[in-house]
């Protein structure tokens, strides 16, 4: 799947639309999800181009990986999330239910989250 330059994430990088900013590094954009699921709620983002997380593990650069993980670890940590703990989804693809086609980790903390999926 090429990647659409006119999704909502590219915009949000681009400044076209303002977010709710957690942390941004030059890798990484961190910010509050307008739909929260749990009391926190954040989207981690890379600054690159990339649909999915198979996009990102084949055309990253070893240096755009590293600074995108850190900025997932940097962000939880300036939320204060490490003693409770969170959980980390990366969904890829419509099986998974993508619904942003620009790789995208959420962090969900704040409660006990229960399984990871209803049967």
């Amino acid at each position: 799947m090429a990647y659409d330059s006119n999704n909502v994430f590219a915009m949000i990088l681009r400044g076209d639309i303002p977010c709710d900013k957690v942390y941004e590094d030059e890798f990484a954009l961190s910010f509050k999800d307008i739909n929260a699921q749990a009391p926190v709620h954040v989207l981690v983002i890379p600054k690159g181009e990339y649909v999915s997380m198979a996009d990102f593990s084949v055309n990253a650069s070893a240096e755009e990986m590293t600074g995108f993980f850190r900025a997932v670890g940097e962000t939880a940590r300036e939320l204060g999330l490490e003693d409770d703990g969170y959980r980390l989804i990366a969904n890829t693809g419509a099986n998974a239910h993508q619904e942003v086609p620009h790789l995208h980790f959420h962090i969900l903390a704040g409660r006990k989250l229960g399984p990871m999926l209803s049967r």
